[in-house]
């Protein structure tokens, strides 16, 4: 007897996800394979992809991987182009690279203003430039971006992630208006704080640690694979009639405001 559910099985699918040589990217695609997608590594460091996938392969999933800067449009044409015709066709993408600078906004410098705004927003329209027009003229995909929490909230220091987060939000709704009809879905997903790699030094400032589990309902941290439910469910046919969402997975916080 199968398992899994037909409306949750991605048996057949191929998911490329960017930013996923670590953290929260790597989770989603272990999530996605285990739910039997083949599953497309992206990152700019071929070695630590590698070394990603091996672990990937190691629990028996089908795994390829793409280095390119999802900033660099050529780039992301050819690696597209080479996924399409190498590895198979991309039934569901998931846009989650992203990266910070904190710098409160009077001492924010023009470099890293324009770095998150491109790493976090611009990506996923470039990513995407490439890949919808794939998915509509065979009439099927899903996407999915990694929005967050601070597409609806703020703090002090992270003008410009917020800015970004906030604009994949609505271009999240953006694609799905214009592709819908075209049988993609384009929807969204809003962790809230999450233990990975690079929020290492946040949870281990303890008075921040303190702040985030007081202000947190369920009080505590998100591990990465508490986002993969959620996903699987956005790339899979249990979600073909939902469109220009965003799902936050936040222990409650937004709700708590």
């Amino acid at each position: 007897m199968n398992p899994t559910h037909p409306l949750f099985d991605l048996a057949g699918r191929t998911a490329l996800i960017t930013g996923s040589s670590q953290g929260i990217g790597l989770a989603l695609a272990r999530g996605l394979g285990q739910a039997g997608a083949g599953i497309v590594l992206n990152g700019r460091d071929q070695a630590r992809l590698a070394a990603a996938a091996a672990t990937l392969r190691a629990d028996g999933l089908n795994v390829a991987t793409a280095a390119f800067d999802v900033t660099d449009a050529p780039a992301i044409a050819n690696a597209v182009t080479r996924i399409e015709t190498e590895v198979a066709p991309i039934d569901i993408l998931v846009n989650n690279a992203g990266i910070q600078r904190r710098a409160l906004l009077t001492d924010m410098t023009e470099e890293q203003w324009r770095t998150v705004l491109d790493t976090n927003l611009t990506s996923a329209f470039l990513v995407c430039r490439q890949v919808a027009p794939r998915m509509i003229a065979r009439k099927r995909g899903k996407i999915i971006n990694i929005c967050s929490m601070m597409s609806e909230v703020s703090r002090p220091s992270i003008a410009n992630y917020c800015a970004a987060k906030g604009g994949l939000k609505m271009l999240t709704r953006a694609m799905a208006t214009e592709w819908a009809g075209s049988n993609l879905q384009v929807n969204a997903i809003g962790p809230g704080y999450f233990k990975t790699e690079l929020t290492k030094p946040l949870v281990e400032n303890v008075e921040f640690n303190d702040w985030i589990c007081k202000r947190t309902p369920a009080g505590r941290w998100g591990n990465p694979d508490e986002l993969i439910g959620t996903t699987i469910y956005l790339a899979a046919p249990a979600s073909n009639f939902v469109n220009g969402q965003i799902i936050y997975v936040d222990g409650g916080v937004l709700a708590s405001l």
